[in-house]
């Protein structure tokens, strides 16, 4: 009998390591350049992909939002994901700078100051917001100078797809001394057809 409660108990543990949380890079969707709607990447090591929400009050309910610039819709862009499902929500916001002016290639990350469009920096940057189980509280991360890379492999106007990958650092608003890592990050966006995509 003792035996039989082990293997249970070893098979019972073994399905739970399938979950997303132990293989969170297994989770992330394919990079890709065919405007496929995706993003995902892993902040601290934790996978943040776009998930709708219900019944939110005072905001969107949409998982992912894609943004055009003001007072130009395109002298920026700003993608903004949000994990509206999960027990432990989190957001990013990736704001990219001269896309439209200067296309696919390499873009510095640099400083957030933790606002959007035009109250945000003229520049690359990106800040989120998530949950750490440390301190039991949501925390606020935000770029600086110099502090990853943005590389956008795609950008057609006409067929309003923006496709690239990212990583950066980002340090925490309320204590500079604490960094982490957004790693692996990838985005495929097709934004004249992503307001009707359903983020489960």
């Amino acid at each position: 009998m003792k035996n039989l409660i082990t293997i249970l108990l070893i098979g019972l543990l073994s399905g739970c390591s399938n979950d997303s949380n132990s293989n969170p890079e297994g989770q992330l969707p394919p990079i890709t350049q065919t405007g496929a709607n995706t993003f995902g990447c892993l902040i601290d090591g934790k996978l943040v992909k776009p998930r709708d929400g219900t019944g939110s009050v005072g905001g969107s309910n949409a998982g992912a939002s894609f943004y055009g610039g003001y007072p130009n819709p395109t002298d920026y862009y700003e993608l903004d994901i949000r994990d509206l499902k999960s027990n432990k929500t989190s957001k990013i916001l990736i704001h990219m700078q001269g896309v439209h002016q200067l296309g696919a290639g390499n873009y510095i990350i640099n400083e957030s100051n933790g606002m959007n469009s035009i109250d945000g920096y003229n520049h690359n940057y990106i800040h989120c917001r998530v949950f750490d189980q440390n301190t039991n509280s949501y925390q606020f991360y935000r770029s600086f100078e110099n502090s990853g890379v943005l590389i956008i492999t795609k950008y057609d106007f006409y067929n309003r797809i923006i496709s690239g990958t990212f990583s950066c650092q980002v340090k925490n608003s309320a204590n500079s001394t604490d960094i982490i890592e957004i790693t692996n990050g990838r985005f495929d966006i097709k934004w004249d057809t992503l307001s009707n995509v359903v983020f489960p």
